[in-house]
This record gives C-alpha cells, structure tokens and sequence, in this order.
C-alpha cells in the first residue's frame, strides 16, 4: 500500500471505530454531536474541501459535491428534527471512502505491470575512461561510444556488441521469460538486463531515440488517447450530475408544495427532503466513472506484461473489432534473413562457386549479398577482388584473383549472352558466370518465422474472417509462403505505394460493415500503411522507427502469434467495460426509482452506490489477467 492509501485505512479505522463507540456510549448533548462531527470531519473532510474548491472553480457537479450536499443535508436535518441520528451521514462518507480506497488500491495493481516497464528506465550509462568505470547519464552517451555493461545491469543503449557474452532478460520488454543469448555482433536494444558476462557495446542511436525511451513514451502517453466508451462516460456523467441534482431539488420542493396548496395534506419537508438526500446518494455516479477508465487502464497494463504495447483505449477498442488482418511478409511473417538453400547445375565444386560469389558480392550491403557473404562463412579479403560493377536491376560483375565472375539474375545472364539454366525452387536465383561460361545459380529464400503458421490459425479461431498478405516479392515466391501459412489471399510484386492501394481497397470494400482492418508490418516502406489503417501493428523489436512511430500497436518480441492474443485482450476488456456500464446504469435507475418513492432509505443509497461501485470495479480488475487467454 502507498502512504496515502495507509492514511485513508487508518482514517477508515478511526472512524468505525469512533461511530461504534459512539453507538454504545451512554453520552448526549452537545458533547455527543461533537464527538460525531469530529468523526464525520475525520472520514470527509477531504472531500468538503474537494467539493468546495469545485465550486469555487465553477466545476460544481461531481460525485464530491453530491457526496457533500448529502451528508452535511442529512445532519442538518437531524439537528432540525432533533433525532440525534447522524448516523446516516457520517456512515454514507465512511462507505464512500472505502470504495475509494477500494479503488485507489485496484488502479494501484493494475499500474504494476506498466510501472515493471518503468523500471526499464537505465540510470546510467558505464564509460570506460583510464581503465575505470566512470557513471554518466544515458542522455549524454553520443552515438558511437563504447560502453560497459555487467552483469545485473540494464542496458542503458541501442548498441552492437563489440566484446564479450552473456545472456540477457529481456521480459520487460517482451513478455518472454526465457534468456536471450547475446555474443559478438548481435544487436542489442535498451531496457534488457545482462545476467551474466561483461559486455561491450558499440551505441547506434541517443538514448531519447532508444528502444526504451520510445517504450516509455508510448506507455505514458496512452491514457490521453480515449475510446468511445471513455468518451460517452464522460459526457453522460456531464449531463447525468446535474440532472440528479435538479431532480433531487425538485424531489425535496416539490410534493411538500403540492401537498400543502392543493391536496390539504401536510407538508412532510423532512419526509421528503431526507428522500431528496437518498436520492443523491444513490444517484453517484462513482461506478462508472471510476470502473470503464480502470478497465481500459488495467487492459493496457496486461497487454504490456505480454509483450504488447497499446499506445491508448481507443485503439484498444478498435482492435476488439478487427475483421480482417493485413500482413507484409518480409520481416513480418517471415524473418528478412535470407540463407543460401541450395547450389544447382554447378560445373564446379559448391565451396569454390560459393567464394567466388561470396567475393564478387562483398561491397554490396543488399541482404542477398550477405547470405552469400554468411554462407561463404570465410573472412572476406577484399584484396582479392578488383574491377567492380554494379548494374542495377541486374547484379554484380567483377574479377576475382583475376578471374571475370558475374553474379545475378536472368537478365545479368542474357544481358552477356550466356546461356543459364532454368531453376525449380522457390526463391531468389543468383546465377554464377565464371570468365564468360555458366557455372550454377544458387537458391536463397527467406526463413518463415517460427510461430507465422500458427499466428494465422490463432487469428482465424480469435474470429478474424480473412487474413491477406502485401509483398514486394515475386509472385512464385509469395503464392508459396502464402500456402504454406494458410494465408487468404497474396498480392505480389507491390511497390509501398501498391501496398497503400490495396489497403484503401481493402477498405473501400469493407465500408458499411463494423469489422475493421489490421495491417501488420515492419519496414519504414509500411509507414504509410499502418497509418492508413484503422489499426496498425508494428514488430518493435526489429521494426524500423517509423513503422513504430505510425503504429497503434506494438509487438515487442517480433512474434506475429501476439496479434492473436492483442485481439483476444481487447476483447476480453471492451466485455468486461460493457457488462460493468449496464450493470452500473440498471441498478442506479432502479434504486433512483426506490429512493424517490420512499422505499429506500439511507443505508440502501449507501450499500447501492459503494456495492455497485466495488463490483464493478473487482470486474475490471479481470482485465490483467491475460496469461491464459
């Protein structure tokens, strides 16, 4: 518990206390109604205060003032009536209170998986300077500088390894609670713990535009960005305040009036003024306005324990609605590492094609050119090669040791005139001319992502009804990972404005239906995309900056099966919103209509208002729990 939910407690405690001892003390007088103001002060004089400083701010209609006018009516009309019974008021500010407390300590374990992400935030950065480990703020680290991380320290930076191995935690960020593996040139993202080596890293980005400052500023802006149901609860609770209060004072004026003018029958100010102050009791509107927030708030917080961002309510919302689920491929379904699968039609040994492609390829940064490059798996001596040129669209020729070598696709081939052999897999083809003759092609292909098969099953049981994936790859290759993912529908051969096209069609022909559209993406060519849609998701973990910049969602660990679970979250939250806004809005008109015939007393408002308000928020509660789901 925090200090001010200690003090509330031991408020509470004072106060039953003293309404208890007061209940059997032989005392009356002036000294009994002391001793009950002082514990009626105990318990509510917070909430006089917030009351008054709403009037005086000119925001008069909120539960305080309702919860005021109540209480300090109620004992007015005690000492009026002479009964002595405050019993009623200072037990409506005492019940109250509990259910803020109540309250004050669910939002308090709905925070916890969110302020676990807080933690990730690094103190320091550690700066090797004479041999010693000097602190210094993270902030101040410039891209390229080598810092020291040991074990049992956060990763304070985006950085490349440059010595040392370990193992890193990385659940904060992912969900996952496996370790992660981490040696010599692996990337590294801040915000991860190193477990067990000493590690060296090379810094790639400052630390406002690291991993866990974008994390951070995702989670911190969430509760600005309001869904629909956020939005009516406010608005109702702007008109619904004022209009009780209205009702309450035509409740306490009215029938005496009628009464005494045109019945002949007797006033009964205190009968139906103390029927008024029910009224207002009752009509709190503190289950809703605390519950359907809560509610979101906690579902934010049990996505992110998961490894899912969402960066507000309303894109929470949306997503519980999603319908049909965009992907691109590369990155995003599959892993964007491509690997040399096969060497055909060679007239010379794997190893020596191999090197002579390897070499040829080695002042090319294109992904195929490192496959080539990793499968070579030999330190590249560029020494060796001389006379390169590069033709677009085309591929790479140059001499190696002497010897001409071209490296490309068919049209490389045609472009020299050599005759090339045709190849029956799927994926890209790398033809090999050695001094002028055909030596083989080689086979790369894109790796699928462990869990993309089943992320696409998962999306169809969650009740997506069509999954559709956007590439830029050729149709040969595309129509295949379509297939065996058990994706709907492929469209290939895209640029990223294609991809934009298809989406607005996608769109288009969804108008009308409430079902929204998800694209999932990766690269900064999806930007546009996940903008355009009505929700975007983006892999954070290897995604590009802008694609997590212009998505709604984001997925930590780069595993498409979470987008399943995010649907499954956010419905799961938007049922548990729209149970608690019915259950809050029936009971409350009902016990309205009791209080104003006189059925319910005080104690009824009391256990209606601060019963209602503790179910509703016990149920959204349910919303952390995600684990299962």
């Amino acid at each position: 518990m925090t200090k001010k939910q200690k003090t509330m407690l031991i408020r509470i405690l004072i106060a039953t206390a003293m309404l208890i001892g007061l209940s059997l003390a032989p005392i009356s007088g002036l000294p009994r109604m002391a001793l009950y103001m002082a514990t009626y002060l105990i318990i509510g004089y917070d909430i006089l205060r917030k009351a008054i400083k709403g009037i005086i701010n000119g925001q008069i209609f909120d539960e305080n003032f309702l919860m005021a006018v109540a209480t300090v009516g109620a004992i007015a009309l005690a000492i009026y009536e002479k009964s002595g019974d405050y019993n009623e008021a200072i037990a409506v500010m005492l019940f109250y209170q509990i259910g803020e407390l109540f309250q004050s300590y669910a939002v308090g374990k709905s925070r916890r998986n969110i302020s676990a992400l807080m933690d990730i935030r690094p103190d320091y950065a550690n700066i090797e300077k004479d041999g010693k480990l000097e602190k210094v703020d993270p902030d101040e680290v410039e891209i390229g500088s080598i810092i020291v991380v040991q074990p049992g320290e956060k990763v304070p930076l985006d950085g490349i390894i440059t010595e040392g191995n370990s193992s890193l935690n990385t659940s904060a960020l992912t969900g996952e609670s496996l370790p992660r593996e981490a040696n010599i040139g692996d990337e590294v993202i801040s915000g991860c713990i190193n477990m067990t080596g000493v590690l060296k890293i090379r810094t790639t980005k400052e630390f406002g535009e690291s991993t866990v400052s974008k994390i951070l500023e995702l989670v911190e802006n969430s509760s600005s960005r309001k869904s629909k149901s956020e939005d009516f609860i406010s608005k109702f609770a702007k008109v619904y305040t004022p209009a009780v209060c209205i009702a309450a004072l035509a409740l306490a004026i009215l029938p005496p009036v009628v009464r005494s003018l045109f019945m002949g029958l007797p006033a009964q100010w205190g009968s139906w003024i103390y029927r008024a102050l029910t009224f207002l009791v009752i009509s709190c509107p503190c289950a809703l306005v605390i519950s359907i927030p809560l509610s979101f708030f906690a579902g934010i917080g049990g996505a992110s324990h998961e490894g899912i961002l969402v960066k507000g309510s309303n894109y929470l919302e949306t997503l519980s609605k999603t319908k049909v689920v965009v992907f691109d491929k590369t990155g995003t379904l599959t892993q964007g590492v491509f690997e040399v699968n096969g060497v055909h039609h060679n007239t010379m040994e794997e190893a020596k094609l191999l090197e002579y492609a390897a070499l040829a390829e080695s002042s090319s940064s294109h992904p195929i050119s490192k496959s080539l490059q990793r499968a070579y798996g030999k330190e590249i001596d560029r020494n060796r090669v001389s006379d390169i040129q590069e033709i677009s669209g085309h591929g790479i020729l140059a001499k190696v040791d002497g010897t001409s070598v071209a490296a490309g696709n068919s049209k490389l081939m045609k472009k020299l005139g050599i005759s090339y052999s045709d190849c029956h897999s799927v994926g890209t083809i790398i033809h090999i001319a050695v001094n002028g003759s055909y030596a083989g092609h080689m086979v790369i292909s894109d790796v699928q992502k462990p869990h993309a098969k089943d992320a696409i099953k998962a999306l169809k049981k969650a009740g997506v009804e069509k999954t559709i994936m956007l590439t830029g790859d050729a149709k040969r290759v595309a129509d295949q990972v379509a297939a065996n993912l058990g994706v709907d529908e492929v469209h290939s051969e895209l640029l990223p404005g294609d991809k934009v096209d298809e989406v607005e069609k996608i769109l288009e022909s969804r108008k009308g239906t409430k079902g929204k559209v998800a694209f999932v993406g990766d690269g900064i060519n999806d930007a546009p995309v996940l903008s355009r849609a009505d929700i975007g998701v983006a892999m954070g973990a290897m995604g590009s900056d802008a694609a997590i910049e212009a998505a709604d969602v984001v997925l930590m660990d780069d595993d498409p099966i979470k987008i399943a679970k995010a649907i499954r979250i956010s419905r799961k939250c938007l049922g548990i919103v729209y149970q608690n806004i019915v259950f809050a809005l029936v009971v409350k008109f009902a016990c309205l209509i009791l209080g104003a015939l006189g059925i319910a007393n005080m104690w009824f408002a009391i256990f209606a208002d601060v019963g209602v308000m503790v179910l509703a928020i016990l149920n959204a509660i349910r919303t952390l729990h995600v684990k299962n789901l």
